[in-house]
């Protein structure tokens, strides 16, 4: 094997390597900026207002209107916990996986939060 045909190799082995570690420092970088559940959350309110949410942030907790809801419809792409608290705490939850709608019970108090499992 002769020198010249040693160096293009070892620019090609360190050019694909620093390409390589520049893209996993990219995707680390931004994978947790702006990710959205994507698709919308629906609900509807206790006097019958039926509210959309396209994409939430899969992040945090989400407030539903003051009035809270009685009826939510799951139409992301991610799992989602509906709280009957404004601030997503407490031990009356409900899991709503995606593509399905839950209701409350008749009498039970309304949905005033949620968030997503991620």
């Amino acid at each position: 094997m002769s020198v010249t045909a040693t160096v293009p190799r070892r620019r090609r082995r360190l050019a694909l390597t620093a390409g390589v570690s520049l893209l996993a420092l990219a995707a680390t970088g931004c994978s947790g900026l702006g990710r959205t559940a994507v698709g919308p959350v629906t609900y509807t309110t206790e006097r019958e207002a039926v509210i959309q949410v396209n994409s939430p942030s899969v992040r945090g907790c989400h407030r539903i209107a003051p009035a809270g809801a009685h009826e939510v419809e799951n139409g992301t792409l991610i799992d989602a916990i509906m709280y009957r608290t404004r601030d997503c705490t407490g031990g009356s939850t409900i899991y709503v996986p995606t593509g399905v709608t839950d209701v409350t019970a008749p009498g039970s108090e309304p949905w005033r939060s949620y968030s997503f499992v991620h």
